[in-house]
Order: C-alpha cells, then structure tokens, then sequence
C-alpha cells in the first residue's frame, strides 16, 4: 500500500514538474507589428488573406459525406441477405432507408438544400 501511494506521488509530482516546465518554457515574446504582418515574398500582400466560401456548398458536401457513408452501410447488406431470414432483412433495410428519407425531407424542408436563397 505504501509502495502504491508512493508511485502516484512520484508520478504527480514529476507531471506537476514538467507542466510547470512546459509553461515557463512556452511563454511568448511581445508580438511586434513586424511578425504580425502577413508575409508574401517580402511584399506586402496584394487581397485578403481570407476567401470567402459559400456556405451553400459546404453544406452539400456535407451532406454528399454523410449520404456516401450510408450508401457504404447499405451496401453489406445485400451480402447479409442470403445469411438472414428475409422478413428480418427487410424489415432493418427499410427502416435505416425510411430514417434516410425522412433526414432527406427534413433537409429539404430546413432549406439547406437549396442553392441559392
């Protein structure tokens, strides 16, 4: 029992240790103008550095993400079919397409499947 609370303690304190080394050694300097300054060849940069995106389009990557992950859990089961009972096959089939479609019509009806606005 005392070898066992002398091992946590040692192993706290030499973690308290290295924290406390890790902050000390990772304080930064004052950031001057110089290192603030975007830097592109040594010239000053001609636009933004920041593109805008649509959001509209990240939007349907995503949902062209997640509807290519469940294609890939659709896909096995026409394998499980022939080691399954049909009804049993069936039944889970539908219901994981019925949840898709109703994610879809939610979607849809959230408007985040329409382009523009």
């Amino acid at each position: 029992m005392l070898l066992t609370m002398l091992t946590i303690m040692l192993s706290m304190m030499i973690s308290m240790m290295i924290m406390m080394l890790c902050a000390v050694i990772s304080k930064k300097s004052k950031n001057n103008r110089e290192k603030m300054t975007p830097f592109e060849c040594g010239f000053d940069p001609k636009s933004s550095a920041r593109m805008p995106f649509s959001m509209q389009f990240f939007m349907i990557a995503i949902i062209f993400l997640i509807f290519d992950v469940e294609i890939i859990i659709i896909l096995p089961t026409i394998k499980i079919a022939q080691m399954s009972s049909m009804t049993s096959w069936f039944m889970s089939t539908s219901t994981f397409i019925i949840i898709l479609i109703i994610g879809l019509y939610h979607e849809w009806n959230n408007g985040i499947l329409e382009w523009s606005n």
